[in-house]
């Protein structure tokens, strides 16, 4: 009977400090259950759009002790927490919490040093174990096969029949994803103004959905570089099975390493910049450079932050579980490094709205393959990539992520074998 009571005390303490916490925080569109069984429903009128599980009695005061984003999102992979429902609301939840003031922290303490504490977490085992300086070859290896060497099966629970892992192309909201994608392939070659019998690379190829397209629809022989193990296999299987090694090539090798100078009419570069490194930029820009016959054309699709974004001190949830040494860069910084090799900038496009779009799809199509996940990777693998999408797609409709597409052209004495308008693009 006593440990029961005291379980209930720690309960009300819980619920307490909770509600306390979240006083300000309207509209409260969320359900909260404790792991008695405890529930404080959302505020009246409000649509539930998930219920936030706290697990154990100790998980509140061991998180809240920071509040940090980082803190929150280690307890949900480590289970402390779960999240029932639509996990994009969470974020706005995350925002409120991480953003709490000092003065407004020391007025909860009294309450949180009330609950009980248990720091034993498992979630560092996860995390990224990098050896070396950063954004060397070898280092960037390590980081490249720790995000992509995932499993390929697991990849194409949610990603397109392509499984094109980068922000897709939509002519309506309402695109299915698989369209979406071959939309935005399309649209690729469409502004490289690829033609039959040119030179393609492509910098991290990813599982060879780019270089199949253009050399199936536009007749252009392709190279595809990638530092993953499993999308260099992959992505072979696809050229054998559509036959087209006669004009499809994969190569597990870095961009560093490829010396075939002029030797290539066009390159494409999509969702690799970001693995550059900032101070890497100006040498990834000249490689392209270097490799680009004149009058060449360079299509580099990149993440950006916008240039007023203020970057958070210390190691991100992306930084340790997803993206070990990425880094992102405002547009300016891209183009600065670009006409620093030499290019001539052509054209910008932000597709901000359409990675949203596309980050929504992939976190429904993970939730519906979840079973099936779950036999792939383990649990706290799954967490991260449900986590880190819903969290993306939020950053993208916030514009606290951009997504860049910029057309580079290796002018010759002025000339740059560009059309006068873009209207080829669209026709």
């Amino acid at each position: 009977m006593a440990v029961r009571a005291a379980k209930a005390v720690i309960a009300l303490q819980t619920l307490k400090f909770l509600r306390e916490l979240l006083s300000d925080y309207h509209p409260r569109n969320f359900e909260l259950e404790l792991w008695d069984g405890t529930r404080w429903q959302p505020e009246a009128n409000q649509f539930r759009r998930f219920t936030w599980k706290i697990n154990s009695p100790g998980a509140v005061r061991t998180t809240f002790t920071s509040a940090s984003q980082l803190a929150l999102a280690e307890a949900y992979i480590c289970g402390d927490f779960d999240i029932d429902g639509d996990i994009e609301s969470i974020f706005p939840l995350a925002d409120y919490l991480s953003n709490l003031s000092g003065a407004r922290k020391l007025q909860l303490g009294a309450l949180l040093l009330m609950l009980p504490y248990s720091p034993s977490r498992q979630s560092p085992l996860h995390a990224a174990t990098l050896h070396g300086r950063a954004h060397t070859k070898r280092r960037d290896r390590q980081s490249i096969q720790y995000h992509y060497d995932v499993s390929n099966d697991f990849y194409r629970l949610w990603l397109d029949p392509n499984m094109v892992y980068s922000c897709a192309y939509f002519k309506d909201a309402h695109d299915d994803l698989a369209t979406a994608q071959i939309q935005k392939l399309d649209y690729i070659c469409r502004k490289l103004r690829l033609k039959p019998g040119e030179r393609l690379l492509d910098i991290g190829c990813g599982w060879g959905g780019l270089i199949l397209h253009a050399a199936r629809h536009y007749g252009v022989k392709a190279l595809g570089i990638t530092l993953s193990e499993q999308q260099f296999a992959l992505a072979n299987e696809h050229i054998q099975q559509e036959n087209l090694s006669d004009r499809c090539e994969v190569k597990l090798i870095d961009y560093r390493e490829i010396h075939e100078p002029e030797s290539f009419d066009k390159i494409s570069s999509v969702g690799m910049v970001e693995h550059v490194g900032e101070r890497n930029l100006e040498e990834y820009f000249r490689c392209a450079y270097r490799l680009l016959r004149p009058k060449g054309a360079f299509f580099n699709h990149g993440i950006g932050i916008p240039k007023n974004y203020s970057k958070q001190e210390g190691p991100t949830f992306a930084d340790l579980y997803v993206f070990p040494d990425g880094e992102l860069v405002p547009i300016g910084r891209m183009t600065r490094a670009a006409e620093s090799a030499g290019f001539e900038v052509r054209d910008v496009e932000n597709l901000r709205e359409h990675y949203a779009l596309t980050l929504h799809h992939w976190v429904r199509r993970m939730a519906e393959h979840s079973r099936e996940a779950l036999r792939i990777v383990d649990e706290a693998t799954y967490r991260i990539w449900r986590l880190h999408m819903a969290g993306s797609a939020y950053y993208f409709e916030t514009d606290r992520l951009n997504l860049y597409q910029t057309l580079l052209v290796k002018s010759q004495s002025g000339a740059s074998n560009l059309p006068l308008t873009r209207a080829d693009w669209y026709a």
